[in-house]
């Protein structure tokens, strides 16, 4: 079971520009299927194509149908996303739990309805399941691209196989506790000459206090370089002046 088995699709949509942004969601976690029942935008449109950007793809493979249920006719399982509680003998769950109901080697779909009004009680009659995203129950309706991205990025934390980890493209070393003290001593030489650290009964304290902020930053040898240069430039500055 893969992403390859994910199957957007959005009953009838209102707006291009929310078509073109669910194409770019489902692109973004790297799910293809998108599918399209009785639009009620001009289709193709232009403003969906404009909106998804590098998702051009998935929008010019998408599968255009006539009723719900032949839109799913072809899956094994369907969720269906709502924002309310329905009256209806049916299982509601939380996003956060949908990849407990995901079976190995199924299809599946995810129907999402109208941006105005939901899906009605006869197009999820042909659900498994109705999925609520946990929100603010006095304002519980989400933007129909919003509602697919978090449905996207659940699915994709269920298969990912690895965890991801970033790495930084930074190369500066981490200093050495040497060159940060090199760089202590520099200030605290140059503070002494501004009789910053009075009375002489509360020096060693603020020097501690001083040492242990730069010990704590971590700084990179090019970052001790730049406020070495920093604090020079500051010391010659208040020389001429």
């Amino acid at each position: 079971m893969s992403l390859n088995n994910i199957y957007f699709i959005l009953v009838r949509p209102q707006m291009g520009e929310n078509i073109g942004s669910v194409a770019r969601a489902i692109k973004n976690f790297n799910i293809k299927h998108l599918r399209i029942v009785n639009p009620r935008c001009n289709w193709p449109n232009q403003k969906a194509l404009a909106i998804s950007v590098g998702a051009k793809d998935v929008l010019k493979s998408s599968k255009i149908y006539n009723s719900v249920e032949k839109s799913v006719g072809d899956l094994d399982i369907v969720f269906a996303s709502t924002s309310r509680i329905r009256k209806i003998n049916k299982e509601t769950i939380s996003i956060t739990n949908l990849k407990k109901k995901i079976k190995k080697g199924r299809k599946i779909g995810i129907l999402f309805g109208p941006e105005a009004s939901g899906l009605s009680n006869d197009e999820i009659s042909c659900a498994d399941y109705l999925v609520k995203i946990p929100s603010n129950k006095e304002f519980s309706s989400l933007n129909l691209s919003h509602s697919a991205i978090i449905f996207c990025y659940e699915l994709f934390q269920h298969f990912s196989k690895r965890k991801s980890s970033y790495k930084t493209s930074y190369k500066s070393s981490i200093a050495k506790k040497s060159e940060v003290e090199k760089f202590l001593s520099f200030i605290i030489k140059g503070l002494d000459k501004k009789g910053f650290l009075q009375p002489m009964h509360k020096r060693q304290s603020m020097i501690r206090n001083i040492k242990n902020i730069f010990h704590r930053l971590n700084l990179s040898e090019q970052e001790i370089r730049i406020l070495l240069g920093i604090f020079s430039t500051l010391n010659k500055i208040n020389k001429k002046t």
